[in-house]
């Protein structure tokens, strides 16, 4: 709805205006007789209100007729709406009951021919009954009485609230001159300005017609009212709209004008082309390539941002390249995965030899991948020691799946900022070496290895491990957030595969999320058996031999296993073999042979002296000292316990760089043998007066753990019986206080460096057979394993029959040489 302009309605032919009524003459209409039957003038789309003039164009037939008699008798007629402007030949039943007694002002015939009148309502009436239809209505009427109230207090505060409003409309509307407001104002009479208000609003005939019908002026008010604030309502949120509009055009101007007035200077400067052709040019890239609808957003903002600088401010350089990091990431792009699982399984096994447990977890991968579609990669970590394939292995699987494969090393790394990048408000900011391997790899499901994760640090720059949290955690790596790129990367399709040396060393959150997978070390036949598939002929190749002109026989491989590396990997080995290879290739270049068979004999000349060979014999020759077995981070190892006894007071001095648990197994060995001295016929003089010193070699080596602890109650109970430890048995396992033997880890490497070392019998606890069970048999071969659970079923076992002397006697101090008396000289050190 809409108030309409109420100024005073002009005649156009005699230029005279028609007043508005003053209180008095309002009074005055509202009490005139009026005939008792009244010719009917039916209105379309209006009504008519007592005291309002209203100009209308009379069309119908019926209606001229009614017009000219009524213009040439008193003026009189009466003014009845239609129910519905569609009706063009109305009826009694189509008209409303209650109608508006009118006077014609005016008659005007108009240029066109037709004719108009202005009218004025005097007073309301409702219709009897129609007592003439033709040639137009006639109706008996009955006028109503109107209730003036303008003295009513309540009146009064609803004629000012109406004022109010109507001036705020006025006031809003583009339409309406601001005279309206004065006129309104100056209106005395309550009812005329309720009546001159509702006929201007803007509403459907039938709301009009509804309070034209209300008799109580108070309720006529409160309808007005509710209008007013409805078409109130409407002209504040236009106008709210016309502002905004208004100011966003605005805007857009000015930026207009702003960015011509840039590209005018920009043109004379020289640097508009290629600014425009760097933006022309990323668009193209942005339009070819598969993005996330958020990074799509983003590049947005960012071209928009660098098409408004200038080439020669930092920004520049900045914004340009951060948008070439989004285009060189692959965000949407995929490799489709090779799901042949035979096929796989042969690629696997071309590449490595043995493996087995890995082999079938990537088998086992493919498997749900191929039957369920679509599934989040898992997160694996190869651990063990160095050179047994771990780093090799995973280019293995990325070839047997058909994907790509990025390497990281994470050896040394310590600034957080190293995985998750640098914020660009930094200096010669980038992404982290996540996203980094990302844009190397080219595709969003890469094999990715994170090679050393044990070797991680942290210092004051934040602790890079707590960071792969998230990359390595299938329920939020969706959405791994780089903060160069400061948008989610969906990192869920990578298969992630760490390597280590040392699990320890991983923190346990990082441990706890990824899936451990053990690479134990090789045996000697697995060695041969990779040396002749993988190793010879790489070195062949890599030397620019071909393959007639370089062969190792197996005595030849043996050999060189045996006598010159000590590893649990092949990466020693491969570069011995490379050193053959070497001399084989000298030779072949200088013209001094066509190609060599490199028989056992002849590696010395290649490889100079054996390096090792089995000491265990000569440094078990006496009393005193016992083969343990070690593990260590690359492999394991055979170490020795040493034992020597000194004239003193029942001490015992511990050395080697031993940690607190391995001195912890030497006191629980000491004290077993103390309680149970009189089985081994010791004498009690040999711990009251006699000092102890064990020691394990290397000492510049730290050493730890309770697996030595079998060891070093042989070593304890071989000086004090004076029996010598037999010099082809190692052994391992924790003892406890009385006498039990507990299962240790590492067995498969603590026997494998056992058989390097030469030894023929390996003594281990009952509860490591299923240990020794996994171990291939042919690994096996040569070597004896002896189970125990208490140490008394192992002493006869490990240790000669025959003591080099009677203990009793010699370790027997004579009275007259116990404390309080002069000390004698005589100490054995019993050492190798």
């Amino acid at each position: 709805m809409m108030l309409q302009d109420p100024l005073l309605l002009l005649d156009d032919d005699l230029e005279q205006s028609i007043p508005l009524p003053t209180a008095d003459e309002e009074m005055a209409m509202s009490r005139s007789d009026i005939p008792e039957t009244l010719p009917i003038l039916t209105l379309r789309n209006t009504v008519l209100f007592p005291g309002v003039v209203l100009p209308i164009t009379v069309g119908r037939d019926t209606s001229l007729k009614l017009v000219k008699d009524a213009f040439g008798d008193d003026r009189l007629i009466g003014v009845v709406a239609q129910r519905s402007a569609e009706t063009e030949d109305p009826s009694p039943e189509d008209l409303y009951d209650f109608g508006t007694v009118a006077s014609i002002l005016k008659l005007i015939k108009m240029p066109d021919g037709s004719k108009s009148i202005v009218i004025q309502g005097k007073r309301r009436f409702k219709v009897s009954e129609y007592v003439q239809v033709e040639p137009y209505f006639t109706a008996r009427v009955q006028p109503i009485v109107e209730d003036m109230g303008d003295e009513d207090i309540e009146i009064q505060a609803r004629i000012r609230s109406i004022k109010e409003l109507a001036i705020q409309i006025v006031n809003l509307s583009p339409n309406l001159p601001s005279e309206a407001a004065y006129a309104i104002q100056n209106i005395e009479s309550a009812t005329f300005l309720i009546h001159f208000i509702a006929s201007n609003l803007q509403i459907e005939v039938e709301d009009k017609q509804e309070l034209l019908e209300t008799l109580p002026l108070v309720d006529r008010a409160d309808l007005v009212m509710e209008y007013l604030n409805q078409e109130l309502q409407v002209l504040q949120l236009s106008e709210e709209i016309r502002t905004r509009v208004k100011s966003d055009v605005d805007q857009q101007q000015r930026e207009y004008l702003l960015r011509q007035q840039l590209k005018a200077i920009q043109d004379e400067l020289g640097e508009s082309e290629g600014n425009a052709g760097d933006v022309r040019d990323l668009r193209a890239r942005a339009e070819k390539k598969a993005l996330p609808e958020h990074v799509e957003e983003i590049l947005e903002k960012e071209l928009e941002k660098l098409s408004r600088s200038n080439p020669a401010s930092p920004d520049y350089a900045v914004t340009r390249n951060y948008i070439d990091w989004i285009l060189d990431i692959p965000w949407l792009d995929y490799s489709k995965d090779k799901l042949d699982i035979k096929k796989a399984g042969r690629i696997l096994n071309e590449d490595h030899y043995g493996l087995e447990s890995v082999k079938q977890r990537i088998l086992e991968y493919l498997a749900v991948l191929k039957l369920k579609g679509d599934m989040k990669a898992p997160i694996l970590c190869f651990h063990g020691p160095p050179g047994v394939g771990k780093t090799s292995l995973g280019k293995s699987i990325a070839r047997a799946l058909g994907r790509e494969f990025v390497r990281m090393s994470l050896g040394g790394v310590r600034d957080e900022a190293e995985i998750r990048g640098h914020r660009r408000t930094y200096v010669g900011a980038l992404p982290g070496r996540i996203i980094q391997g990302m844009k190397k790899a080219g595709t969003a499901n890469p094999v990715f290895m994170l090679d050393e994760v044990d070797k991680l640090g942290a210092d004051f720059r934040g602790d890079p491990s707590s960071a792969l949290l998230e990359v390595l955690d299938p329920e939020q790596n969706n959405a791994f957030n780089d903060h160069y790129l400061e948008a989610d990367y969906d990192l869920s399709k990578v298969l992630f595969i760490a390597t280590a040396n040392y699990l320890e060393m991983i923190p346990a959150p990082l441990r706890d999320r990824m899936e451990m997978i053990e690479i134990n070390g090789y045996t000697q036949e697995e060695k041969l058996a990779i040396a002749r598939q993988y190793l010879v002929p790489r070195q062949i190749e890599r030397n620019g031999l071909v393959k007639d002109q370089l062969s190792l026989t197996k005595g030849a491989l043996e050999l060189i296993i045996d006598g010159y590396t000590r590893e649990s990997g092949v990466r020693q080995l491969e570069r011995t073999i490379g050193s053959v290879a070497r001399g084989v290739a000298k030779k072949v270049a200088m013209g001094e042979s066509e190609g060599e068979t490199v028989e056992a004999e002849a590696v010395e000349s290649y490889l100079k002296a054996r390096r090792f060979y089995s000491d265990v014999a000569e440094r078990t020759s006496v009393p005193g000292v016992a083969t343990g077995l070690a593990w260590t981070p690359v492999g394991g190892d055979i170490l020795f316990i040493e034992a020597s006894v000194s004239r003193g007071s029942g001490r015992m001095i511990l050395t080697g760089q031993l940690g607190e648990v391995m001195k912890e197994s030497a006191q629980a060995a000491l004290s077993y043998v103390k309680a149970n001295a009189s089985r081994w016929n010791i004498p009690e003089d040999a711990f009251r007066y006699w000092d102890l010193h064990v020691h394990v070699p290397a000492g510049a080596v730290p050493k730890d753990g309770p697996s030595a602890g079998v060891a070093m109650l042989s070593a304890l109970i071989s000086i004090f019986t004076q029996r010598k430890v037999k010099h082809n048995i190692a052994m391992t396992g924790e003892i406890t206080l009385r006498g039990m033997a507990f299962p240790v880890g590492g067995i498969k490497e603590k026997v494998l460096a056992a058989k390097r070392a030469g030894i023929k019998q390996v003594v281990l606890p009952e509860k490591n057979r299923k240990d020794v069970e996994e171990i291939k048999a042919s690994s096996l071969r040569g070597l004896r394993i002896t189970y125990i659970k208490r140490m008394d079923d192992v002493i006869d076992e490990v240790l000669l029959k025959k003591p080099v002397q009677d203990p009793a006697g010699y370790f027997t101090i004579p009275e007259r040489d116990k404390p309080g008396r002069s000390f004698g000289s005589g100490a054995m050190q019993a050492t190798a």
